[in-house]
Parts: structure tokens; C-alpha cells; sequence
């Protein structure tokens, strides 16, 4: 299994949104790098999202239902669909996990502004525990 982190805003698509619907296509990417991400998913892959704005934080885990394909509107771009998991514990904000001096690697804190980015197991891990305490 991979992992993976999913930035969105929770004004236009938030973790609550997610868990409601039960399913949704993740789309709207427009960055190359994201996009190969977003091709690299996998079925059964988990996710974290992401809120960003003024919360900045990770809130819930989600799984890859539907590998990746064209988006409808712009078959050059692609989608993936997600359904949730749970939610985190807690949410885990972006300060402290720049103050996690095991994270200090992740591409969250390196490539701040990629909207889709791998993450490591244990990393994936380590978040998963921060939230929990």
C-alpha cells in the first residue's frame, strides 16, 4: 500500500463533505507533478486530506477507490475517486508537524505547495499517533 496527501479547501471540498457523500472523484488538479501523482494511485492506496487556509491541518484518511482517469471536462488532466476511512483523533496542524523533527522530510514541509504528494509509511504512521494524543 501506498500513502498519499490530499490538499483541499474545506470552503470548497472538506473532509466533512467526503464523509457525507461516501464518495467522491478527486479533480480540479492542475499541476504536472500532482498530476503524475495522481496516476502513480492506486486502489486500496490511503490518503490523508489535507485542509488549507487557515486551518492547515490534517483531518482524515481516505482510500483510493477508482484508480485514476480522464477528467470529463479536461481529458488531459485526471481524477481518482476517494471514499472515506475515518477521521483523525484529532486534527494534526501543519506547525506541529514541522515541530516533528521525524517529519521534518515529508514533502508537506519540503514542497509545501503541491496539492498531491506521496507520503511515507512512517510517516503516515507518525501522523496517525499525533493525532491520537
Amino acid at each position: 500500500m501506498n500513502y498519499w496527501l490530499l490538499k483541499t479547501e474545506p470552503e470548497t471540498f472538506s473532509w466533512a463533505d467526503l464523509a457525507r457523500d461516501k464518495k467522491a472523484s478527486w479533480d480540479g488538479v492542475r499541476n504536472f507533478k500532482a498530476r503524475s501523482n495522481l496516476k502513480a494511485m492506486k486502489k486500496g492506496d490511503w490518503a490523508f486530506i489535507y485542509h488549507t487556509g487557515d486551518e492547515k491541518s490534517v483531518v482524515g484518511i481516505a482510500e483510493v477507490a477508482k484508480e485514476f482517469y480522464p477528467e470529463p471536462k479536461d481529458p488531459d488532466w485526471v481524477q481518482v475517486d476517494l471514499k472515506p476511512v475515518r477521521p483523525l483523533a484529532a486534527p494534526v496542524s501543519l506547525a506541529t508537524i514541522k515541530a516533528d523533527k521525524t517529519l521534518a522530510e515529508m514533502t508537506l514541509v519540503k514542497v509545501a505547495r503541491l496539492s498531491v504528494q506521496p507520503v511515507k509509511a512512517e510517516e503516515f504512521n507518525r501522523i496517525v499517533h499525533l493525532s491520537e494524543k
